[in-house]
């Protein structure tokens, strides 16, 4: 597979993740009324393991050794365990367009550590994207719509500290997979047994001082699609992504996140598709293309008239 092939492929298996996961904050806040924030975490775990483990077992992978084990199961605690879990306490403790202006810096995470873990270059070309993108996030979130008030604080923290920590977690996916030629199921089934160390504790924790609330038919939807739509689909796709794709290019699909965000709650809950939301998702395509150009310009100079 050539290098432009499986960036697109990167790139196309990112944007589709990035976009479910677009609806995540408004169902986590639906469920989360219902379900604590790492009670919820768990429930999305096990239905992520049920799809996915099978499958895995089905295709005959080997299992890792004992060494490599425990650095997937290490992985997955730091991106399923302490990052979707700082995320689901910031959406509880803050509001959803704060969770998803938050958590939009992932991808200057994620650059900053491939710069450091796997020596990537960080060129103009792709520096440019990112800011470009970033911009177009911004338009279409309205920093001014978000409220970082002392009510928010603490959730807005937790948020922080979930960009980070899935910034980080992407990278080492992507180090630890072309390390051992690992495939990206193995390491997403590790990755959430590794999640599921953190979470049940947690979990435990957290229902000895706070019930389940009423659950109703909105609410079980919720946990289906969290489980199995954002969990053992999507995180399927975004490991594969950057499995695939150099770091600094596969962060730029999670700029879809906040963009389908805003086209589904256009879609469904009526809002109006602003010109905002038409700039911001077309800076979004523009930075996409942006940090393709660089590569495509030098494959056809190796390739002659």
């Amino acid at each position: 597979m050539n290098s432009i092939s499986g960036n697109l492929r990167g790139l196309i298996y990112g944007i589709t993740a990035a976009s479910i996961w677009g609806l995540m904050y408004v169902v986590s806040d639906v469920t989360l009324l219902a379900i604590p924030p790492f009670t919820l975490l768990t429930l999305r775990i096990l239905l992520g393991l049920v799809i996915l483990l099978p499958l895995d077992r089905a295709k005959g992978h080997a299992p890792p050794d004992q060494r490599t084990t425990l650095s997937l199961l290490g992985i997955g605690a730091l991106g399923l365990g302490i990052s979707l879990g700082a995320q689901f306490v910031g959406t509880d403790l803050s509001t959803a367009v704060n969770g998803a202006l938050v958590t939009s810096a992932s991808p200057a995470f994620v650059v900053l550590f491939a710069l450091v873990l796997l020596r990537e270059r960080l060129t103009l070309w792709r520096l440019s994207a990112v800011l470009l993108a970033s911009v177009g996030v911004l338009a279409i979130l309205n920093p001014a719509s978000a409220d970082f008030g002392s009510e928010t604080f603490v959730g807005d923290v937790f948020l922080a500290i979930a960009a980070v920590t899935w910034g980080l977690y992407s990278v080492l996916v992507r180090r630890v997979t072309l390390r051992h030629s690992l495939p990206t199921l193995t390491v997403t089934v590790y990755a959430l047994i590794g999640g599921l160390l953190l979470s049940i504790p947690a979990s435990a924790l957290e229902l000895s001082q706070r019930s389940i609330g009423a659950i109703d038919g909105a609410v079980v939807l919720g946990v289906l699609y969290l489980g199995l739509v954002s969990t053992a689909f999507a995180l399927l796709l975004w490991n594969r992504a950057f499995a695939l794709a150099p770091a600094a290019l596969a962060s730029l699909c999670f700029f879809a996140q906040p963009l389908s965000g805003a086209i589904l709650a256009a879609l469904i809950l009526g809002q109006e598709m602003t010109a905002a939301l038409w700039v911001g998702g077309g800076l979004i395509a523009l930075a996409l293309l942006l940090s393709l150009a660089p590569q495509q310009a030098r494959t056809k100079r190796k390739a002659g008239p």
